[in-house]
């Protein structure tokens, strides 16, 4: 049963993923989205994107932010 307090990776139904122009924008939108949230992958360099971030917003919703190579 999905609990808004306790979100986790396997009731992730869906994600929003956004792409960012700028590695600016991103922080600043990762920053706000996980206020109250649960961070599931920090911002970081992976090999699939320059910068990546993956979360879980206050409200239960699954974001991934991306700004690519």
């Amino acid at each position: 049963m999905f609990n808004p307090q306790k979100p986790s990776l396997q009731e992730c139904s869906f994600s929003i993923f956004i792409t960012c122009d700028t590695e600016e924008e991103l922080d600043t939108l990762f920053e706000k989205l996980s206020v109250d949230g649960q961070v599931l992958m920090p911002l970081g360099d992976y090999s699939f994107s320059k910068k990546f971030g993956w979360l879980n917003d206050r409200f239960g919703v699954s974001w991934q932010v991306n700004l690519p190579h």
